[in-house]
């Protein structure tokens, strides 16, 4: 079994944001599975799929982000699954806009969201996706994250969240994360 994991901010303040750019990917992956976010559980939003006979979990914690660790830890242990078939998806200020960047394991690096994460699982080696949403210019770092992407940044969004979501498709299909890695990073 595997989890991808879309991190944000749950309701309609922060749809659309560029801290909710985890959820946007899960949501484009679920749109090309076809499946709906029709179950709660343990804190969270969760569709299911099938991919090569293998079950597969799109989650979206209901959590604030800086809680993400209280979902993702309870459903790991619940559907018993390993730290490595876990990816988690989520912004990064220190990456140019629209950039994405695969990660087989690592610190928080100062994501708060990531922290709470290796605080409930009791590790860093889970996989993550990160997309790149840059470092605000001329305001504060929580408006920053909070914001939604200009009319001109939204098409780069778009690119980035299919290219996320291919790079998901491929390490689905049987393939390592290495080797995706290779092949999207």
């Amino acid at each position: 079994m595997k989890m991808i994991v879309g991190l944000g901010n749950i309701g309609k303040k922060y749809e659309n944001t560029r801290h909710n750019v985890g959820f946007s990917v899960v949501e484009e992956l679920a749109n090309r599975y076809s499946v709906k976010f029709d179950q709660e559980k343990f804190e969270a939003l969760i569709a299911t799929t099938f991919v090569n006979g293998e079950k597969v979990l799109l989650v979206k914690p209901t959590t604030f982000m800086n809680d993400s660790g209280r979902a993702v830890g309870p459903l790991m242990n619940y559907f018993n699954i390993a730290l490595e078939d876990i990816i988690i998806v989520h912004d990064d200020m220190d990456m140019e806009m629209g950039r994405i960047r695969l990660r087989q394991k690592g610190s928080a690096g100062g994501h708060n969201g990531i922290k709470s994460i290796i605080a409930h699982v009791h590790g860093q080696d889970f996989k993550r996706i990160k997309v790149g949403i840059d470092h605000p210019q001329q305001m504060t770092v929580v408006n920053w994250v909070l914001s939604r992407f200009s009319g001109d940044e939204r098409p780069v969004m778009q690119t980035a969240f299919d290219h996320a979501c291919d790079a998901l498709e491929y390490w689905l299909a049987g393939n390592t994360f290495m080797n995706t890695m290779n092949r999207y990073n």
